[in-house]
């Protein structure tokens, strides 16, 4: 445990994404309140010039620093935000400079979103894996063929460098640093407090299955995924599907997957999988029972399920997201502006 806060880069500019920038910050800050007396971290905003910056919502952001005032040497964290328009700044020699020169001095190096774009322009993912915010994936790919990209994450990490998803996962990535520095007890806690996952399991599509589906102008298609969706523990399969959709088997399947790009049986058991996720998120049924409501019928059906999807059986998803003992967040003293360089 080092004796000092912890030296905390956030790197700004026009047009960012806020959430970017606030939502690493505010992890950090709950952490040191977590943390009480126990050196935690101290967080640099920074900007090229030193000057504030417009982000994106129109909200200035004032920065502490211009870029090349930021001391490299015992930087702990350098973090890099992103915007929806990475073109305006991703061919700024001096920023791509100034990111080589912090990455060299700092422990860890850190994107969010499209942040991927400026590391990798300043060269500092070729040979990585790495990930961004999945409607930009296939373009980091193709701008930067030296970078292994990884769609379906929400953060990758690479030796010292971490890349994480859209503008949200920059929470999921500070919440793995703070796990990192000061254990799995003071993550969760901070977790808790901002009401997030400690660690969100699966890849970026964390929102509903129903909703995941591109919308279909495919009435029997779109009444049988609210059917799927309200009854998952229902009788699903797919000759049972094609029945009360008058259609035969192999029509179905095709049109199914015309119109939602997944088959009738991946789509019945990612809904069955959410349904269990909820089960096990909010209640103390047994994962028999559990495995049963959802409509799979066996815990071992459940599990190769889950594993399939999530990437983690049943059992260690109730474990990892386990309830734990709220904690009051204790007031985090102010450290003092330093003089010259920071």
């Amino acid at each position: 445990m080092p004796s000092q806060a912890r030296r905390v880069a956030l790197v700004i500019f026009d047009g960012m994404q806020l959430l970017n920038v606030l939502g690493p910050a505010e992890v950090f800050d709950a952490a040191n309140r977590v943390l009480g007396d126990r050196p935690g971290y101290r967080v640099l905003v920074a900007s090229r010039d030193g000057r504030a910056v417009r982000s994106a919502p129109g909200l200035r952001i004032a920065a502490d620093a211009a870029l090349p005032r930021v001391k490299a040497r015992g930087l702990d964290t350098l973090i890099v935000a992103g915007a929806m328009n990475i073109n305006d700044v991703g061919s700024d020699p001096l920023l791509a400079d100034e990111l080589r020169r912090l990455s060299a001095g700092a422990r860890r190096t850190c994107s969010v979103c499209t942040g991927a774009f400026l590391l990798a322009e300043a060269g500092l993912l070729d040979g990585r894996r790495a990930t961004t915010h999945w409607a930009f994936c296939a373009e980091l790919a193709r701008s930067h063929p030296g970078v292994r990209v990884e769609p379906d994450r929400i953060f990758v990490r690479d030796g010292a460098t971490t890349t994480s998803a859209g503008a949200s996962a920059g929470i999921d990535l500070a919440l793995a640093l703070v796990q990192e520095d000061h254990g799995a007890d003071v993550a969760r806690t901070v977790a808790r407090w901002l009401v997030v996952f400690l660690q969100r399991p699966g890849g970026q599509s964390q929102f509903s299955e129903r909703l995941a589906v591109p919308t279909t102008t495919n009435f029997h298609v779109r009444t049988l995924l609210d059917e799927i969706a309200a009854d998952p523990a229902a009788d699903h399969r797919q000759a049972q599907l094609a029945r009360r959709a008058s259609l035969s088997e192999r029509h179905l399947r095709r049109v199914f997957l015309e119109q939602t790009h997944t088959t009738p049986a991946r789509f019945v058991e990612r809904v069955r999988v959410e349904t269990a996720r909820a089960m096990l998120d909010h209640g103390s049924a047994t994962i028999e029972t559990v495995a049963r409501r959802s409509g799979f019928g066996s815990s071992e059906t459940m599990r190769r399920a889950f594993m399939r999807v999530l990437g983690i059986g049943p059992a260690d998803y109730r474990d990892r997201f386990g309830r734990t003992e709220e904690r009051p967040l204790a007031a985090a003293a102010e450290p003092a502006d330093p003089p010259g360089p920071v």
